[in-house]
């Protein structure tokens, strides 16, 4: 296995950092648990106290997970990185199901095409996570016929 140069732990921090936002790895313990891919040796998911924080994508993004979000959350700067649905789309969203754009209530600045973001309610509490297929300002411009996937 190749040794990396830099600590494992600054290194997910600063890659958290870069994709949801600066100052949003602080939501970090410094004791994670960190998977290390076998075949190449790069870090694959880190988690802490047994439950999955994220994984490690291929395209440079970070697959979160309901309880990653939530730890996230933590940190209000993180809200730009998320999606609230109108309260009619939130039981189906909490079954997994997409959420079009015509039931989004509210998007972040930080919702790109392909990027990774958390669903939530009113009260802040995390529905869903997924993948947007549309930029944040489509949510706003009134295009209806879009949806993001999860």
């Amino acid at each position: 296995m190749k040794e990396l140069f830099v600590n494992p732990y600054q290194k997910i921090c600063s890659h958290v950092d870069f994709v949801f936002g600066n100052g949003i790895s602080t939501s970090l313990s410094s004791n994670i648990d960190i998977e290390y891919s076998k075949k190449t040796g790069k870090i694959k998911s880190f988690s802490a106290n047994g439950k999955l924080i994220g994984t490690f994508r291929t395209d440079g993004g970070i697959a979160l997970t309901i309880y990653g979000a939530t730890l996230f959350l933590k940190d209000s700067q993180f809200l730009e990185n998320c999606i609230i649905p109108i309260e009619d789309a939130v039981p189906f969203v909490s079954e997994g199901r997409s959420l079009f754009v015509k039931h989004v209530l509210h998007c972040g600045s930080n919702v790109r095409c392909g990027s990774d973001v958390a669903i939530i309610n009113k009260d802040q509490s995390i529905l869903a996570v997924g993948r947007s297929l549309l930029p944040f300002n489509y949510y706003s411009n009134g295009d209806k016929e879009w949806e993001l996937e999860f």
